[in-house]
Formats: structure tokens, sequence, C-alpha cells
């Protein structure tokens, strides 16, 4: 449900207390989401000193920083379903929930309390609109256009070669895979070694399935998460063991009932999507097996056939987020938001060597996801501000 009522009342049918759990849960999230939105996810990640403000200090314990987060939901609560449902949206922040830090409950108080909230016409609206806004402050968007080389001097970036035509500016935001952004460069100026980024910590990739399907769903909501399989393994199978999951457990998406200009009338849009281990192999073998177990799952749960009735279908996984993104490791949602990975310690925004060349995406600060993508084009932006004021 989407108010806070029949929540409460949802969680306390299911377990005896666990209403009044819900509340303190929450009312502790809130603290975590706004004490995070005003302050901490807004730091460039350039020091431990930007976090230590008095605000912070005084808040170290109750942000949960060093405690885990399936032991502070389990402190909550008992019952499987209730846990499982805590637990699911951080298999996408990236690491298994006993090792993410408990402050990433703030994550269930944006879903469950703020709510899902949805562009008419679609995510590319977004895009769309940042690109109006651009183009009214004169910006020259250059598209289908791939980056081939960074150019630079002594301490400088100098030019760009895109499609063979070399471009220059007076700062540069590489906003891309900011491993492949590095490889663009010279070895001497990459802010990080090969190692390095193979030791780093991945969230996950993504199996997705686009499906045009030629009637209506009607049990099949907006948002539908099937976790009715062990989310303990499906993890595990991630993070600590990595493989193809054994009983996956996936999600999927109706966005034509809520916006119907996305599918033709009497028609349904649909993608499905399950989480997966970043650099194993992908086979068109394999993603039609996991379509299969998915689809037939889906089936039994609206009790109506689907298969039969899809005129589009495109698959989507680990090797087309290297073709399209030149993803690390096919990973499709940056680094995973472990302690050691959180703040300061991701990839830092400014080039070390070339002082006109900052970062942003997935794998800087804040971090993965859409709207802390977004945040760190913000902080690039403040960044490169910053060096074209002192010049």
């Amino acid at each position: 449900p989407s108010e806070e009522s029949e929540l409460i009342d949802l969680f306390e049918k299911i377990e005896k207390g666990a209403g009044k759990q819900f509340q303190k849960f929450m009312n502790d999230a809130q603290y975590k989401y706004n004490t995070s939105m005003n302050g901490l996810i807004q730091k460039p990640g350039k020091h431990i000193f930007e976090y230590a403000t008095l605000e912070v200090i005084k808040s170290v314990f109750r942000l949960n920083l060093l405690s885990d987060f399936k032991s502070f939901v389990r402190k909550h609560f008992k019952n499987e379903k209730l846990t499982s449902l805590m637990d699911f949206p951080v298999l996408f922040l990236g690491s298994a929930p006993e090792d993410t830090p408990a402050l990433y409950s703030l994550m269930n108080y944006a879903g469950l309390m703020l709510g899902t909230w949805y562009p008419e016409n679609g995510m590319y609206t977004i895009i769309e609109s940042m690109e109006k806004v651009a183009k009214s402050l004169n910006v020259d968007v250059i598209t289908d256009a791939e980056v081939q080389k960074i150019n630079t001097n002594t301490n400088r970036v100098e030019s760009i070669k895109v499609n063979g035509e070399e471009h220059r500016f007076d700062a540069v935001i590489a906003a891309g895979d900011y491993h492949h952004m590095e490889t663009l460069l010279p070895q001497k100026f990459r802010n990080y070694t090969e190692d390095y980024w193979d030791k780093r910590v991945l969230a996950p990739s993504s199996l997705l399935f686009f499906l045009g399907v030629n009637k209506k769903i009607e049990k099949i909501d907006h948002h539908t998460l099937f976790f009715d399989e062990s989310l303990d393994q499906h993890a595990k199978e991630i993070y600590h063991d990595p493989k193809w999951p054994s009983k996956p457990l996936f999600y999927v998406c109706n966005p034509s009932k809520t916006d119907k200009s996305l599918a033709p009338e009497n028609h349904e849009n649909l993608f499905l999507l399950m989480p997966l281990a970043p650099g194993i192999d992908d086979t068109e073998e394999l993603r039609e097996k996991y379509f299969n177990i998915i689809i037939e799952r889906l089936e039994n749960f609206i009790g109506d056939s689907i298969k039969d009735s899809i005129d589009y279908k495109r698959s989507y996984c680990i090797k087309d987020f290297k073709e399209d993104y030149h993803s690390y490791k096919g990973n499709a949602y940056g680094l995973a938001n472990t302690l050691k990975q959180t703040g300061f310690m991701k990839p830092k925004l400014r080039n070390k060597k070339l002082k006109n060349l900052v970062y942003a995406g997935q794998l800087t600060v804040p971090g993965p996801g859409m709207p802390p993508a977004i945040i760190s084009g913000k902080l690039a932006a403040d960044e490169i501000f910053v060096t074209l004021n002192k010049n």
C-alpha cells in the first residue's frame, strides 16, 4: 500500500508488534535521509574532514555508519516476509544486506514513505528536459558521438578527439564510465591503475527484457517485486560466489499501467529486470533460459499466458552494458555502497594531475542510481567553476 496507515496495518497483520516497529524504523530512516540529503550527499568527497561537521559528529551513532543493514532490520522485524521486503532495496546498492551500512535504511524511507515519482512519458523525458535547458543557454549538443581520445599537455586537457575530429575546451567533465574515461588518457595522467579497479567491489549488472504485449495484464501493477525465492541465496550468487542465480529474484515494470502513451491501446509495455553478478559469462542461451524461468513465474502469478502474446522482445545484459556504455565488467549500478567505498573513499571527482578534468557518474561521489549520478554532475560542475574562476 502507498498510505502509511495501511502499511502499518499490513506489518501488524503479518507480525504482532511490527506496526509500531515500522513507525520506529521509518522515523530513524527519515532522520538519516534528511541528514544525508541536506549534507552528506552534497559533499565532493575530497577528504574525511568534509564530513566532520558538528551535526554529523553528534549524529554518528544515530546514522548507524558502523552497523550492518541486515542486523539493523532484524532488530525491528522477525518475520521473513517483512525482513525480505526491507532488505530488497539494498540489493541494488551493490552489496549484500550484511555488508551494507545501516545508514542506507534511508532507501526504505525514500521508497515507502516519499513514494516513487514517475516523469510523464518515461524517464527519457528527464534527458530531453536537460537538453532543452542546455540549448536555451546556447550549449552545443553533439549526439551519436564516440569520444576516442583525451589529449593532454603538462597539466591540462588540451582537446578531445570525437568521431575523428579534435575539439578544444577550457575544461572537461568526463561523465562516462570512469574506468573507460581513464583509458582514453595516457597512463601517467590516470588517477587509478588497473589493479585498483580490479579490486573494487561492484554493484550488480542486470539481465533485462523489454517486451511489447498485445493485450492488457490487469494483475501486474506499475511496479511488482518477485522475491518469492531466497534473497540470501540470490545475494550470495551476486556478491560472494558470482554466478547465474539458481533461483532468481526479479522485478517487473509495467509503466503503461500508469502512462497510456507508452503502449498502443489494449497493449502493455513491460520490462523485466533480474540482478546479476558483473563480469560473468553472457550468452544468448543463458538469456533465453532465464527468460523462460522468469516468464513462467510471472504467468503463474497472473494466472494467464503472456508468452503467446508477445509481439516485441529485446534482451539486454552484460555484453550490452559493455558495448553501449563501456561499463566496467558490464556493471549496471556502479560501485557497491560498502563502508570502504562510501563518501571520500570513492574514486575522486577531480583528476589529480590534470587541473581542468573532473569526473561524474555512478563510479564517483555520491554513488549509484539516477538521482546520485545527476547530483554528481552538479558536484563536478561546481568543481569546474572553481577551476575556471582561478584561471
